[in-house]
């Protein structure tokens, strides 16, 4: 005789057994603690409307440099430095948005962001976020230049422009590091601080000492210089606030960031360029005596002679 050893089980305990049954589900009261291990990183790159705004705004440049070219042959060598600087201002923009609208010129920067919890272990969020070197090392040749622009127009002293591409160099170095910087830390704001405090040493040498350096020169000039030099003060302001909500705070996407420079380059640049050359060419005050080497070259009239010498 077969014995089910359950009903067995049943007639000799006193205590009830529990019988596991198909229909049962299996019930937990633990809370799901947050995962730890990183997940797929989040990809900010650049999209369909930052890549037309690379292109459309290397086009423009291309078109700028053509055309102040073009303005430099119709004046005398001794009279294009200003054509000169404000045509290689364009040309390296439009290298910097050739580079970067083929896909040249960038980086991927790996963001780690710590989310700390009460009751659960620490999350991580991972985030890889395109940046665009190229344009650093378009605004370190760039800028120097609109400066020299700008010190020659007031007549600013050697070493005053000196001091001012220095601190203008600082500033966009110290600003490509804190885009590279690690998040949580005070390396990258600082960096950021660093650049900020060069831009004010930029504006003191610029706006302070070439106002009361223009003040010399006739007042179409000063008054041309004042207007021109506020503009850039105003567009170069703007470039510290889009870094931040930017590279720095991640607030905007890459597509953002794109447009956001793309417009504050065309002003800096061609609207700059265009607005110093039409009036410069209506000033004449606004010259810069260039003879000698810069127009003719270096001949041998100005030579050591050996019989003048006494030998």
């Amino acid at each position: 005789m077969i014995i089910d050893p359950i009903e067995a089980l049943k007639k000799t305990s006193n205590f009830p057994i529990p019988i596991p049954t198909t229909t049962s589900k299996p019930t937990s009261s633990v809370v799901p603690i947050p995962s730890v291990v990183p997940d797929t990183p989040k990809l900010e790159f650049v999209g369909h409307d930052g890549k037309v705004t690379l292109w459309v705004v290397f086009v423009i440049m291309v078109i700028a440099s053509a055309v102040f070219a073009a303005m430099a042959w119709r004046i005398p060598v001794s009279n294009r430095l200003y054509h000169v600087i404000t045509t290689l201002i364009t040309i390296f923009a439009a290298l910097s948005y050739f580079a970067m609208a083929t896909g040249h010129g960038t980086a991927v920067h790996h963001i780690t962001l710590r989310h700390q919890h009460k009751h659960v272990p620490d999350t991580f969020e991972h985030i890889d976020r395109q940046i665009f070197w190229a344009r650093y090392v378009d605004w370190s040749l760039t800028t120097p230049l609109l400066l020299l622009d700008l010190s020659l127009l007031a007549g600013l002293s050697g070493a005053h422009v000196l001091m001012a591409v220095i601190a203008d160099v600082i500033m966009i170095l110290t600003g490509l590091f804190a885009a590279f910087g690690s998040e949580g830390t005070p390396q990258k704001w600082g960096w950021y601080a660093i650049a900020c405090i060069s831009y004010l040493v930029v504006i003191w040498h610029l706006a302070i000492n070439g106002r009361a350096q223009v003040s010399n020169k006739s007042p179409k000039v000063a008054q041309f210089f004042a207007s021109i030099a506020l503009f850039t003060l105003v567009v170069w302001t703007a470039y510290p606030i889009v870094w931040g909500i930017a590279d720095g705070g991640r607030i905007v996407s890459v597509d953002g960031e794109i447009i956001a420079y793309a417009v504050l380059d065309i002003l800096a640049k061609p609207v700059f360029g265009f607005w110093l050359l039409f009036t410069h060419a209506n000033i004449p005050e606004t010259n810069v005596g260039l003879g000698g080497f810069w127009a003719n070259g270096l001949s041998g009239e100005g030579s050591l002679r050996l019989e003048d010498d006494g030998a």
